[in-house]
């Protein structure tokens, strides 16, 4: 099943952008596999906030959390290296990205519904004061199995941080995955790096965390700057031109 399950999501991504007349161009997705009674779920209420969801309250009976890593294309990520806001193609990536997901979370449903299981995305909340989400889909994919965190606070999967995440909880049983025994993030891994450190224009991020409210404060900045085409709220410059835009840097070296 867990091929099965991996292979809907990447078909679906293959034929979203002819069937929808998407501009953005995706490249295959990474699927990953948690148990929903992973302890490290638990460990989300101390590490992300103390009201994020657990899968069970997403779904009762919850026996797998799928997540998945919708990574850009080159051509694309290539736009956002130039000037101090987001481009107006990462911009729109942004926006068809999270439409895509969730009608993808829509069909995964309706597929394993068909074949006898429940399934459901989590309906997540932003808290626009404090700047949490109660269902973390980075931290998500950690606990899958997707990659390990860099110090720019994105998740480094073997296809690099630039794209989106995605995830539904369904009552199947599916064996988890084994999470990355090593770093991906040079710096964290030998120092050797912190390109996403100077990629940051506006200085909200440093090598020992980073200011939230100035980096909301960006992503507000560049939604507005782009409001013709819709919300959003995304900079994307610490990903852009960085060792692990993508791939997992450890493989070769900085």
């Amino acid at each position: 099943m867990k091929e099965y399950v991996a292979g809907i999501i990447k078909e679906y991504v293959k034929n979203y952008r002819l069937s929808e007349d998407s501009k953005t161009k995706w490249r295959e997705p990474l699927v990953g596999f948690a148990s929903a009674v992973d302890p490290m779920f638990g460990e989300l209420r101390n590490i992300v906030c103390k009201e994020h969801i657990m899968p069970d309250e997403v779904l009762p009976g919850a026996q797998t959390v799928i997540s998945y890593f919708i990574p850009f294309s080159k051509e694309l990520t290539d736009t956002n290296k130039e000037g101090m806001n987001c481009s107006r193609e990462w911009a729109s990536a942004y926006i068809e990205t999270n439409k895509m997901i969730e009608e993808l979370n829509a069909y995964i449903a309706g597929v394993l519904k068909g074949k006898g299981y429940d399934a459901k995305a989590a309906g997540w909340h932003f808290d626009r004061e404090r700047l949490l989400s109660d269902w973390s889909q980075r931290h998500v994919a950690f606990i899958a199995g997707l990659g390990t965190f860099g110090i720019n606070n994105m998740l480094i999967t073997e296809e690099g941080c630039c794209g989106r995440y995605g995830s539904i909880v369904t009552t199947l049983a599916i064996e988890p995955d084994i999470r990355p025994a090593e770093e991906y993030c040079l710096y964290k891994k030998n120092g050797s790096c912190g390109a996403c450190v100077k990629h940051c224009v506006y200085d909200a991020l440093t090598t020992d965390g980073f200011d939230r409210d100035k980096c909301y404060m960006v992503c507000v900045e560049n939604s507005i700057l782009h409001k013709e085409i819709g919300t959003a709220e995304a900079c994307g410059k610490c990903l852009t031109d960085v060792p692990c835009s993508f791939t997992n840097p450890t493989l070769k070296g900085c």
